[in-house]
C-alpha cells in the first residue's frame, strides 16, 4: 500500500492532481447543473445564507475572542489565557456535532470505488473539512486572538501566527477524527445503543448537578439591614472557606491543563512575551505532536474504510432470532403498522431521540435560572413558563415533521408500490407525531410547572389552544417539504448527512412564524389582562390549519406521483 502511495509522486503529484482537479470540476457542474431547477437555484440560495449567518456569527465570536485576548494581555493578566484557549477548543469540537444535521455534507466514500491513493483520499478529507462550519467560526476566533495580541504586542506577531496556526490544525484534525469515529460506533446498532445511553446519561447527570451548583440562599423581599449585613458577612466567609479548600486543587488543574493543547498555545505565548523562546519552541513542538496524534486517528480510521471496511445496521442473525412474536399492532391495517415501524425507527436513531430529549432536559437548566432570578413567589413573572416549555418542546420535532420521508431510504419504492395510498402513509406519520408531541409536552410541562408552581386554567387552557394551532400548521407544512425538498436521514451517521439547506431554513421560519403568532396572542391576552382571550383566538386559527392540514393530505398523492423520480432518485443515494 506505501508503495502505492508513492508511486507517480504521491498524493501530490501528477496523477493526484488531476484527480483533484476532476473533484473540483464534477464539484462546479454539479453546482451548474443545479441551478437548472428551482429548487437547486433555492438550494444555492439558502447555503448562501446560511454561510453569511455562520459568517456573521463568526465575526462576533471573532471580536469577542479579540477584544478578550486584547484586555488579558494589556493586562499583563497571560494566566488567564488558556481559558480562552480552552473555551475556542470545546466550541470546535462541539458545534460540528450540535450542527451535522443542519448542514450538507459531501460523502467522500464514493471515492472508494476508483484507483485514489490512501493520501490522495485523507488529504480530500481534511480539505473538505475546512467548509464546516466549525471551521470558519473557529478560523475567525483565531483571527481575533492574534489581531488582539498583536495590537498590545507587536513583537509576538510571528509568534502568535505560528502558535494559532498550529493550534488551528490540530483543532480541524481532531473535529474530523471525531466525526470519523462516531460514524464507526454509530454504524452498528449495539454501539448506538450503548453510546446513546451513556450520552444521554451524562447530559442528565450535567444537568441534575446544576441546580446543586447555583444554590444559594435568597432573602426574603422585606429582610432588614442586619440581615442583609449578616448574609453579606456569611457568603464572604462562605467564600473563603471555598477559596482555602479548592485552592490547590484549581492550582493542580492549572498544571496539568498546561499540558494539553489549549494550554500548550497559551504558553507558547506567553513564554514568548517573556523571551523565553527556547520554552515557547518546545511548547510549540509538543502542540504539534498533538496534532499529529489527531491526524493519527483520523488516518487509522480512514485506513479501515480504504482497505473495505462497511458496517451495517441490519440486526445479526441472533438479534432476529431473539425476537418472540410478530409485531405489536400486527393486523390492525396501514395506519397502525406504520405508526408501528415509525416507534421503532425512532427508538434506533440517536440524533432524533436526542432532538427530543434534550428540551425535557434544559427544562431544569431554564427552571434553574429563573429560580436563581428571583423565586417562585412572582407570578406574574412565571405565568408564561408552561407556553415557553412546550413551544421550546416542539422545536426537537424540526426534522421528524419536514422530513417524515427521510429514514425511509430504499423503502420509498414500497409505498409507491403498495396499494396504500402516500396520505395514508403521511396520515399516519402525523398520527404518531401528533401523539409524540403531546406527550413530550405533558412531560415538559409537568416538569415546569413542579418546578416553577402550577400555571393558571387560563394558561394551561390558553396553551392547549395554541398547541392545537401549532401541530396541525407544521404536520401540512411538513408534509409538503418531505415531498418537495426530501433528503436522506442515516440513523447510523451524524456526519456525512445529505441534508437540504432550503428544507432546513423554510422549516426554521414556519416554526418561527408559529411560535411568534403565539407570542402575539398571548402578550396581547396579557396586555389586556384576561388570558381567557387567546383561547378563542388561537381556536379559531386552529381550525384554519386543520382545515389546510386536510388539503394538503387530499393532494398528498398527487404531489407525491409528480415527485416520485426525484423522491426515489433521493433516498435511495448510496452512501
Amino acid at each position: 500500500m506505501v508503495g502505492i502511495d508513492r508511486a507517480d509522486g504521491g498524493w501530490l503529484g501528477a496523477e493526484a492532481r488531476a484527480q483533484y482537479a476532476a473533484l473540483a470540476s464534477l464539484r462546479w457542474a454539479l453546482l451548474k447543473n443545479g441551478l437548472r431547477s428551482i429548487k437547486g437555484k433555492f438550494e444555492v440560495g439558502a447555503s448562501a445564507v446560511a454561510y453569511a449567518i455562520y459568517a456573521v456569527m463568526g465575526l462576533g465570536f471573532g471580536f469577542g475572542a479579540g477584544i478578550t485576548a486584547y484586555l488579558l494581555v494589556s493586562n499583563g493578566e497571560w494566566r488567564f489565557l488558556p481559558v480562552l484557549f480552552w473555551a475556542l477548543c470545546f466550541a470546535w469540537q462541539t458545534i460540528p456535532v450540535m450542527l451535522a444535521s443542519f448542514q450538507e455534507q459531501f460523502d467522500l466514500n464514493i471515492l472508494l470505488r476508483f484507483p485514489v491513493r490512501f493520501g490522495s483520499y485523507y488529504l480530500l478529507w481534511v480539505v473538505f473539512g475546512l467548509a464546516d462550519v466549525s471551521t470558519i467560526l473557529g478560523g475567525l476566533c483565531c483571527l481575533g486572538i492574534w489581531i488582539g495580541i498583536t495590537i498590545v504586542r507587536p513583537g509576538l506577531f510571528a509568534w502568535t501566527a505560528l502558535s494559532l496556526a498550529v493550534f488551528a490544525a490540530f483543532n480541524i484534525l481532531l473535529a474530523r477524527a471525531v466525526f470519523a469515529w462516531l460514524d464507526r460506533w454509530l454504524a452498528q446498532r449495539k454501539t448506538r445503543e450503548i453510546l446513546g445511553g451513556v450520552f444521554m446519561v451524562a447530559m442528565l447527570g450535567l444537568q441534575l448537578l446544576n441546580p446543586a451548583l447555583h444554590h444559594r440562599r435568597r432573602l426574603p423581599r422585606d429582610a432588614t439591614p442586619d440581615q442583609i449585613v449578616a448574609e453579606a458577612q456569611d457568603y464572604q466567609q462562605a467564600k473563603a472557606l471555598l477559596k482555602a479548600r479548592y485552592e490547590p486543587l484549581v492550582e493542580t488543574v492549572d498544571a496539568v491543563q498546561m499540558w494539553f493543547p489549549p494550554g500548550l498555545a497559551a504558553s507558547t505565548l506567553g513564554q514568548a512575551s517573556e523571551h523565553q523562546h527556547g520554552l515557547a519552541l518546545g511548547a510549540l513542538g509538543l502542540l504539534g505532536l498533538y496534532g499529529l496524534g489527531a491526524g493519527g486517528l483520523l488516518a487509522r480510521r480512514l485506513r479501515a474504510e480504504y482497505r473495505g471496511e462497511n458496517l451495517g445496521v441490519a440486526p445479526s442473525r441472533k438479534m432476529e432470532q431473539r425476537r418472540a412474536g410478530g409485531w405489536i399492532l400486527d393486523g390492525s391495517g396501514p395506519v397502525a403498522a406504520v405508526m408501528e415501524k415509525e416507534l421503532r425507527t425512532l427508538l434506533r436513531t440517536l440524533p432524533l431521540l436526542y432532538a427530543i430529549g434534550a428540551p425535557l432536559l434544559m427544562m431544569i437548566i431554564f427552571s434553574s435560572a429563573f429560580l436563581r432570578g428571583g423565586g417562585s413567589s412572582s407570578g406574574h413573572v412565571f405565568a408564561f413558563a408552561l407556553p415557553i416549555a412546550v413551544a421550546y418542546a416542539l422545536l426537537g420535532f424540526s426534522q421528524m415533521f419536514y422530513n417524515n420521508l427521510g429514514a425511509e431510504g430504499s423503502g420509498i419504492q414500497v409505498y409507491f408500490l403498495s396499494p396504500t395510498p402516500i396520505r395514508t402513509v403521511l396520515l399516519a406519520k402525523n398520527l404518531f407525531h401528533f401523539a409524540l408531541v403531546v406527550l413530550i409536552a405533558l412531560v415538559a410541562g409537568t416538569l415546569t410547572s413542579l418546578r416553577l408552581g402550577i400555571p393558571g386554567g387560563a394558561m394551561v387552557a390558553a396553551t392547549g389552544a395554541w398547541l392545537l394551532f401549532a401541530l396541525p400548521t407544521n404536520l401540512a407544512a411538513g408534509d409538503v417539504l418531505s415531498l418537495t425538498m426530501a433528503y436522506r436521514v442515516n440513523p447510523g451517521r451524524i456526519s456525512r448527512q445529505r441534508g437540504s439547506q432550503a428544507n432546513a431554513i423554510l422549516s426554521l421560519l414556519i416554526q418561527l412564524g408559529v411560535i411568534g403568532s403565539g407570542v402575539v396572542v398571548f402578550f396581547l391576552g396579557w396586555y389586556w389582562g384576561n388570558v381567557w382571550l387567546a383561547v378563542p383566538v388561537f381556536l379559531t386559527l386552529s381550525a384554519g390549519a386543520v382545515f389546510a392540514w386536510m388539503r394538503v393530505l387530499r393532494n398528498a398523492d398527487g404531489i407525491a406521483n409528480q415527485r416520485r423520480d426525484s423522491l426515489i432518485a433521493t433516498l435511495m443515494k448510496t452512501e
